[in-house]
């Protein structure tokens, strides 16, 4: 295995698969990879873990952005009545048409974070930035539309259940002796390449916004060196932005998203709903997932399914 480790620096790095590079180590994925994964898993038992979107749903708003909305911009009554298509009145009455529209934060439900959502001093991952690639709308580097089609190993972790408890007091940190208890306890070791997937529990007040939302636990620092020296490909959890909260720095209040954005490029995963995993104990799996295309953006919806492996 190649050697991944890498202290944090409070700089961006070069990508070691070039100067042209915006999906850092996704590019561990390769048809060999994936096929080597769809090969061993058991097709028979399926895990969604993707949360619904609904009105009032947790989401981060601490930054003032706004939360998942929904609204219907055609009804069948309204269509009816309204003259919006120029077409025949038993036309209207005849086809009930209904339509809706939303509105969210890129950054709502489950989804992938890509490398422009944080970096360092205006540049982010390979040396983008802002002065050359940010446009008036998004940047123009490192956005989902990027992305492969995600097929990997993943690695369950459930921090929480190694703890003996439903879910991990607020703020909690989880470093390198949290995550080793836990892999040991579950018989597990991570592999160049693997997607982690970490429970805090927090899933347990879902949909408690208040709850959910705030003085989060999550990985560390230190925890998230530790993975990334493992070999890591990606990093997810089932809380609201993966790390913990508030921040333990001072000058830094995501210093998990920007080591692993901007120094090692691994993209992550929020809001995973991990419960049905920690109930089955089932803790090595076949991920599929694909992020939406949006070109630019800082993130985007993902439906992450996972797959046990065959036994």
């Amino acid at each position: 295995m190649c050697n991944y480790v890498h202290p944090r620096q409070l700089k961006v790095s070069d990508s070691p698969w070039g100067p042209d590079d915006e999906i850092g180590r996704l590019n561990l994925i390769t048809p060999e990879s994936r096929q080597k994964v769809l090969s061993s898993i058991d097709m028979s038992r399926t895990f969604d873990l993707s949360v619904n979107f609904f009105m009032g749903m947790p989401s981060w708003q601490a930054a003032g952005d706004p939360g998942f909305q929904i609204w219907m911009t055609h009804t069948p009554t309204g269509n009816t009545n309204d003259n919006l298509m120029n077409v025949t009145q038993e036309g209207k009455e005849l086809i009930s048409y209904s339509g809706d529209a939303i509105s969210m934060y890129t950054h709502t439900g489950t989804h992938i974070d890509t490398f422009n959502h944080f970096g360092y001093r205006g540049e982010i991952w390979n040396n983008f930035n802002e002065k050359e690639h940010l446009g008036s709308r998004h940047w123009n580097k490192c956005g989902p539309e990027n992305y492969p089609i995600i097929i990997a190993r993943a690695v369950f972790l459930d921090v929480a259940a190694a703890k003996g408890v439903d879910m991990l007091p607020d703020s909690y940190g989880i470093g390198k002796d949290d995550l080793e208890e836990t892999m040991k306890k579950q018989g597990v070791s991570i592999q160049e390449g693997d997607i982690i997937m970490i429970r805090t529990g927090r899933m347990t007040v879902w949909p408690d916004r208040e709850k959910y939302e705030t003085n989060s636990p999550g990985i560390n620092v230190e925890g998230a060196e530790y993975l990334a020296g493992l070999g890591a490909m990606m990093i997810g959890a089932d809380n609201i932005a993966l790390e913990q909260a508030p921040s333990p720095e001072r000058d830094n209040y995501f210093p998990v998203h920007t080591y692993l954005f901007s120094e090692v490029g691994i993209p992550i995963i929020e809001l995973m709903w991990l419960e049905e995993l920690s109930k089955e104990e089932i803790y090595e799996l076949g991920f599929i997932g694909k992020a939406m295309p949006i070109v630019g953006a800082t993130g985007a919806p993902l439906q992450p399914i996972v797959f046990p492996f065959r036994k």
